[in-house]
């Protein structure tokens, strides 16, 4: 939605908008002169845009529906779009790379815009999070092409209109929208249908669709091979067409950031991106702001913060922490992120978790959810096998974590969990 109002405001259009909680992005928001609300008020709406003739109402299905600014735009006329179908008008006029997937796509399509744009492609990008090499989830350059994270939730991403797409993954997820996993792999496939031929579309080796693999070392289309780790830093070549090429470098952490940096490297050759400029520009990549994000590293102490809410992601996250620090005592604190997702996959949630050597967990983040009876971090504590595991609150949580004494603490989840990391760092501080 930041990304959006940054459109419109480079095109000469007023913004206003509400938002739950202050932050960042908000506050980079106000500096672009765009009014914010952070009360559910109709009186905090500015009166210049009360008028139906004059202001397009966009929302994303993340609000809640009994939303009352919403509810008034609504029953006084305002024409009113979700987020995705304005996306994809925008999408209609540029010729577009989507990158869809329930884990995997928001760092994919911040690696593939900065490619492009480091390889002399005038780009639009609307991304998922922040990519730290512009400090920014949005990029304005041009019209040479327009990469954009395609969302499964709610079945966003038909309404886009791509060119070029991937897919990073397809594993449950958001199922209190699809109801089953058939109904979500149907929508991915529907998704992959609106591509102009097969071949433009790029996915990871092992999922059942048409188009070009992407694999590590294994057979596929696209292959990263020769993988060797120099100073915390991948090196591999990656193989196509019976070609190679050689000696790619890149900063990110996990086989899962190493899939996602070769699903951008397919794409943007398929491009046309040519394979030296890609070579600077991946060696470049900074990545995505809480995706394996450091926040303190010293001999003694690491904490890194990402986004990871899915049992999948949680798993990947652990596995690039243990490749990085094999020797070292591994925390999580995670906070669940909605009462449904933590009940469909409570049992995957509990395996993932207890892979770490300690696990704190806070209270679940409703987001847009009302409670569920007997779905609670504490009945998620219970499935887990760890031995060190704890429940704290967000004010007990720096003294928790300081208390268990671990050596790398991995902060995850996709809700408000992040507004805690400055006061772990400073009780991790106070203590050396």
């Amino acid at each position: 939605m930041s990304a959006l109002a940054q459109y419109f405001v480079l095109n000469g259009k007023q913004v206003a908008g509400y938002d739950k909680t202050p932050g960042k992005m908000t506050e980079k928001l106000i500096d672009l002169d765009i009014a914010i609300s952070f009360e559910d008020n109709v009186d905090q709406i500015p009166e210049s845009f009360d008028d139906p003739g004059n202001t397009l109402i966009v929302y994303t299905p993340a609000v809640p529906k009994d939303l009352r600014i919403l509810e008034h735009f609504k029953s006084n006329g305002f024409q009113i779009e979700k987020r995705a179908a304005v996306l994809g008008k925008i999408t209609k006029e540029i010729p577009t790379l989507a990158v869809a997937g329930t884990h995997g796509k928001t760092t994919t399509s911040a690696i593939l815009a900065h490619l492009l744009k480091q390889s002399g492609f005038d780009i639009t990008a609307f991304l998922g999070g922040i990519a730290e090499n512009y400090n920014s989830n949005f990029i304005h350059d041009g019209k040479d092409a327009c990469v954009v994270e395609a969302d499964e939730y709610d079945r966003s991403f038909l309404k886009l209109h791509p060119k070029y797409a991937a897919i990073t993954s397809m594993d449950p997820d958001h199922l209190d929208i699809y109801g089953n996993v058939e109904e979500l792999i149907n929508s991915f496939e529907e998704f992959s249908n609106k591509l102009p031929a097969a071949d433009n579309l790029f996915y990871k080796k092992g999922l059942n669709l048409e188009g070009n693999s992407v694999g590590i070392e294994m057979e596929a289309d696209f292959e990263i091979r020769n993988i060797k780790i120099h100073s915390g830093r991948y090196h591999f070549d990656l193989k196509h067409d019976g070609k190679k090429i050689s000696n790619f470098e890149f900063s990110l952490p996990g086989r899962h950031n190493l899939m996602n940096a070769g699903m951008a490297l397919a794409m943007a050759i398929s491009y046309g991106a040519t394979p030296e400029k890609l070579k600077k520009a991946l060696q470049s990549f900074k990545g995505v702001e809480r995706r394996f994000s450091y926040r303190l590293k010293t001999g003694r102490l690491v904490v890194v913060e990402d986004y990871a809410h899915h049992p999948e992601e949680i798993k990947a996250v652990y596995q690039a922490a243990r490749e990085m620090y094999p020797d070292k005592n591994i925390m999580a604190v995670f906070q669940p992120h909605l009462y449904s997702r933590t009940r469909d996959f409570a049992e995957e949630f509990a395996t993932s978790l207890s892979k770490f050597d300690q696990v704190v967990l806070l209270p679940i983040y409703p987001a847009r959810e009302l409670p569920i009876p007997g779905i609670d971090a504490k009945y998620l504590l219970r499935l887990m096998s760890v031995e060190k595991k704890k429940m704290a609150d967000k004010k007990e949580l720096p003294e928790t974590v300081k208390n268990m004494q671990p050596e790398v603490v991995l902060v995850l989840g996709a809700g408000d969990i992040g507004n805690e990391v400055e006061p772990l760092l400073k009780a991790l501080n106070d203590e050396n």
